[in-house]
């Protein structure tokens, strides 16, 4: 049921400061302003590629202030699309499992996931903003069995797990699932990674905040834009290959520039190299 990564939530202490950030760097533009009773936040949400990210900034006590609190800036929601809202919830009260609707938004009670919190919007197809194409990934890093928490999500969110392609890596410490929502013609999925020491930084990051959110990332089809942002900025980023200044695929933006976010970046079509259809990458 589910049809996009479509947007994340992120805690900021000034939203007009991390717009400006996320636009030099991303190429975003603010799209429009609200406020949230569900995250008692007022929210400057950016057009970022196909995608939305909302910039929460607190208004009061609440879900936003209390994750400030508790962990400072950074990526607090992750958010995916359907088409039919109203079966979503039929899903959910059929399992019974809680839910809160607010702005036309569904917020997943956050006992039913594994550390994921998890907002869902109707799906809306947007036009393209900026060197950014769309958000396909985000993370939810793990302690507990990857298969059970897979298991879990087919169910919760009416996924094929046929269609899904496991992971493993020893140069960041996991091992885990890929749970695609519409392979071949879509790369979205959520990241199920769960981790295999403490030493790798996701690893001491689960070991501290348990099953939970971690990362996202997002495509570009103009990845040289965004390289060179980056290094007009003199802002920090790991390449995948070793030169920062001529990588030709992408790399992870350090989560101190952009208010707590850790976000990965890959090159059109680069993602299927390690999401089990290596024959649909594009060369260079």
């Amino acid at each position: 049921m589910l049809d996009r990564c479509d947007r994340v939530q992120i805690a900021v202490h000034d939203a007009a400061k991390a717009a400006q950030r996320f636009g030099q760097l991303l190429g975003s533009q603010v799209a429009r302003r609200d406020h949230s009773r569900h995250l008692s936040a007022r929210r400057t949400i950016l057009a970022v590629g196909e995608s939305e990210f909302e910039l929460c900034e607190p208004d009061g006590a609440g879900l936003t202030q209390d994750f400030l609190s508790r962990r400072g800036e950074g990526l607090m929601t992750a958010g995916y699309c359907t088409a039919d809202l109203d079966g979503m919830v039929k899903r959910w009260e059929g399992l019974g499992i809680g839910y809160d609707r607010d702005n036309g938004q569904l917020y997943l009670a956050n006992d039913a996931t594994f550390g994921l919190p998890i907002v869902i919007s109707e799906s809306t197809y947007r036009p393209r903003v900026g060197p950014v194409s769309f958000l396909y990934e985000t993370t939810n890093t793990l302690m507990s069995d990857w298969r059970r928490v897979a298991a879990v999500y087919a169910g919760l969110f009416g996924l094929d797990p046929s269609r899904f392609s496991e992971i493993g890596s020893e140069r960041f410490g996991y091992i885990g699932t890929l749970t695609l929502f519409d392979p071949p013609n879509r790369l979205d999925r959520i990241e199920l990674s769960q981790v295999t020491d403490n030493v790798h930084a996701m690893g001491r990051f689960a070991h501290k905040h348990g099953d939970s959110l971690y990362m996202c990332y997002v495509e570009v089809h103009d990845w040289p834009n965004v390289r060179q942002r980056l290094l007009d900025a003199n802002a920090r980023y790991t390449p995948r290959g070793s030169d920062p200044v001529t990588d030709p695929d992408g790399g992870w933006i350090h989560p101190k520039e952009l208010h707590g976010l850790l976000l990965g970046v890959s090159r059109t079509g680069l993602a299927w190299d390690w999401s089990g259809r290596e024959e649909l990458v594009p060369p260079v």
